[in-house]
């Protein structure tokens, strides 16, 4: 039977990487690198990157494969986002075909498997002839605390980890991922706010303060950014003063 890693690599420092992750990177006889594009090219290199720092196994060999893309215009997120997943098995079930009997193949997948990634879905609803094997990663959420110089919950308090879509009234202190309509505009002023942008990479940038103080900051910067490397991932904290 097959077995499929699904590696975790941390949020683009190569040095984020577990001896978990490098002895499973090690196991597999193929390593997958996902192609987003031109204007993502920087992602598909940094797998790159730790493959040829971390791999020795000189059997191993690497499979690039395009990652087709969301339809954005379907009104309909849900049905929108299930008929993408579903033209990534697809994509997937042929690349299983590379892995060898009894061999193994690797999904390197940005942050940790299990917060806020389809991989694990998307491999569900393949045939179930291959063990699936999950590597924790570094999580964007880690990375941004770490470089606030800040603890992510409070004594005792509870910690809501949502997306921007889904933003509503902050009450407990709250983590906002894959926001890319800048839900953080529309909150309330008084909150604090803790953002970062290419968390853990040498690009990584970060702004702290009153979000009525430096939201107009964090969308500027988030402009540039974006325009200069062609994507941006960010994350940010949002907390009640005190």
């Amino acid at each position: 039977m097959k077995t499929i890693l699904v590696v975790g690599i941390g949020t683009g420092n190569p040095e984020h990487l577990t001896i978990q992750a490098v002895n499973a990177l090690n196991r597999a006889d193929v390593l997958f690198i996902p192609d987003k594009g031109e204007s993502k090219a920087e992602l598909a290199d940094l797998r790159r990157e730790i493959i040829a720092r971390y791999v020795t196994n000189p059997s191993s060999r690497v499979i690039d494969y395009a990652v087709p893309r969301r339809d954005a215009g379907n009104p309909d997120y849900k049905t929108g986002v299930d008929d993408w997943h579903g033209a990534i098995a697809a994509r997937f079930a042929k690349l299983l075909d590379e892995v060898p009997d009894d061999g193994a193949g690797a999904f390197l997948v940005w942050g940790d498997p299990g917060l806020y990634d389809s991989t694990i879905r998307i491999l569900e609803r393949l045939r179930a002839d291959h063990v699936v094997e999950i590597i924790p990663g570094i999580t964007s959420i880690q990375a941004l605390t770490a470089a606030h110089g800040i603890a992510l919950n409070r004594i005792g308090q509870p910690v809501h980890i949502t997306t921007g879509r889904q933003l509503g009234p902050v009450n407990d202190d709250t983590v906002v991922m894959l926001d890319g309509q800048t839900a953080f505009l529309d909150a309330d002023p008084g909150l604090d706010i803790y953002w970062g942008a290419y968390l853990g990479t040498p690009d990584q940038i970060v702004i702290s303060g009153r979000l009525g103080d430096v939201r107009e900051k964090i969308v500027e910067t988030r402009q540039q950014a974006r325009a200069r490397h062609g994507w941006i991932m960010d994350t940010y904290l949002l907390r009640q003063p005190g």
